[in-house]
């Protein structure tokens, strides 16, 4: 995923678009790093839509008291915010590189941002989706179906979120979701949503866009 870095004019807030698939946990982080260390002023943001082999991931505050049992699925200490959560196949994971300087953007109204496209893509199929204070992502009545987990370096943001579209959701037992016991987590198919990640990533990716240009 390591890439030359286009030079557009400073004051051109483009967004590049990458798919490339199903990515080791580990190897996408050190590529997220590699190109936000890299970047300049001139440099297009990105937006990598993917998915992850399946792994758990601990923030930089996570606590290991919400890890109860891993078992053979492993587990990388990241330097993300947020608490614990399982990527798989069949999650959507977006990650999002952007000169938050550049667009003149706030860490609060990209999460606002990411979190508002979500449930702009929940409503399309008649679900409400909804906020809850301190507590990054996005809910559906009393489950999780969108997970957040930022870092910013140099004014760059990298990670973002992760939605369940369709997907084994029994590895969230061996843990407590995001840092909170007993959070039950859901997904797009057991809402009746029938995308795949694919479709769900080009329905999201519709969505953030127009939110980052109303920002």
């Amino acid at each position: 995923m390591q890439h030359a870095h286009e030079k557009l004019p400073v004051d051109t807030p483009s967004l590049r678009v990458r798919r490339p698939g199903r990515v080791d946990y580990r190897r996408a982080w050190q590529d997220m790093q590699a190109f936000t260390d890299a970047r300049d002023e001139h440099t297009p943001d990105e937006l990598w839509l993917l998915e992850h082999p399946p792994v758990f991931t601990l923030g930089r505050n996570g606590r290991d008291e919400h890890l109860h049992d891993t078992g053979n699925i492993p587990l990388i200490r990241t330097d993300r915010g947020g608490q614990v959560t399982y990527h798989g196949p069949g999650q959507l994971i977006a990650y999002c590189l952007l000169d938050l300087r550049r667009r003149r953007l706030g860490v609060q109204s990209l999460v606002h941002s990411l979190e508002q496209a979500v449930i702009d893509l929940l409503a399309e199929h008649d679900i409400t989706g909804a906020r809850r204070n301190r507590a990054p992502g996005v809910y559906v009545e009393d489950s999780k179906i969108a997970a957040l987990g930022l870092r910013v370096r140099r004014g760059c943001s990298f990670h973002g979120l992760a939605l369940n579209v369709d997907m084994d959701l029994a590895p969230f037992a061996r843990i407590d979701p995001c840092g909170y016991e007993g959070l039950e987590v859901t997904q797009l198919r057991d809402l009746g949503v029938p995308l795949n990640v694919e479709q769900a990533g080009e329905a999201f990716l519709a969505h953030f866009e127009q939110r980052l240009s109303n920002t």
